[in-house]
């Protein structure tokens, strides 16, 4: 089982509103605090917010934050929905698999339980319980302080 870049950022986006849930937050920041870029997160905070797991604000003030409290945010059904029109393998794409060997590889089903079984551990976390009394990567996703200057 392989993450896409997307899913990966997408709980980076997720874990660093869950640490500043107190406020709204910049794209800018994020992508500074997550390292990419600003518009390949634009795509993925988009997609977020049209799942309802991110609220997004426009305008001068507007940011982003959390679209629903972080403990009822699952960790399975995050990837399950970021990674759903990403196939596995060639042989569970609808309109793409070439393989000869599909109607009677054993593989295939194999592979279908261990994706089930992957999804099934990860329904068991959400985002409050990886964010929650961590306080390493609270430490590393809480902005630094502005410094003023006299």
């Amino acid at each position: 089982m392989r993450i896409t870049k997307r899913s990966n950022i997408a709980i980076r986006v997720l874990m660093y509103c869950a640490v500043n849930n107190q406020r709204l937050v910049t794209k800018a920041e994020v992508a500074k605090r997550c390292k990419t870029s600003e518009s390949h997160l634009a795509q993925i905070i988009n997609h977020l917010a049209q799942l309802g797991f991110l609220s997004t604000q426009r305008g001068r003030g507007g940011g982003i934050m959390l679209g629903m409290p972080a403990g009822d945010i699952v960790i399975g059904r995050v990837f399950r929905v970021l990674e759903e029109n990403f196939p596995v393998a060639e042989c569970f794409a609808d309109g793409d698999n070439t393989c000869p060997l599909v109607s009677a590889c054993r593989l295939r089903h194999a592979i279908a339980d261990a994706l089930e079984a992957f999804y099934a551990r990860l329904d068991e976390e959400t985002l409050e319980a990886l964010v929650c009394g961590n306080s390493t990567l609270i430490d590393m996703l809480t902005p630094e302080p502005c410094l003023e200057i006299a």
